[in-house]
């Protein structure tokens, strides 16, 4: 459970720095505190998406991982950070990506920044 929780909170910062950065990536809210709150639930929804969907994309997607030695790996990072902002849309959270461009570098940022993090704090697992 601890483990969750940590990873749970690294996505949650990591997608906050991402919204910091790119552009095309929002986070509103009135305050701090509904902000903090919402990346939150985003970031649960997108470990829940990470391990519903994205082992399915990739095994559909196997051909494409050795055509392009592993690249696309960007992209259905890209698409799952994409998706989750449709799902948090839905959820009535205020999270959006928009366009692709934005979700490939937004994704880009939530890898290098959970890397970092997972690296620095250490990973049980």
């Amino acid at each position: 459970m601890k483990g969750f929780v940590i990873k749970t909170l690294i996505n949650a910062a990591a997608i906050w720095v991402a919204a910091w950065i790119v552009t095309g990536i929002t986070l509103t809210g009135d305050d701090w505190q509904h902000k903090t709150l919402t990346v939150i639930a985003v970031a649960l929804i997108f470990g829940v998406v990470n391990w519903l969907i994205k082992p399915v994309v990739k095994l559909f997607s196997l051909p494409l991982f050795i055509l392009t030695l592993g690249l696309i790996t960007f992209v259905i990072n890209a698409l799952m950070l994409w998706l989750t902002s449709w799902a948090s849309d839905k959820l009535d959270l205020s999270f959006t990506v928009d366009g692709f461009w934005a979700a490939l570098f937004g994704a880009l940022i939530i890898s290098l920044v959970s890397w970092g993090l997972n690296l620095a704090l250490g990973d049980d697992d």
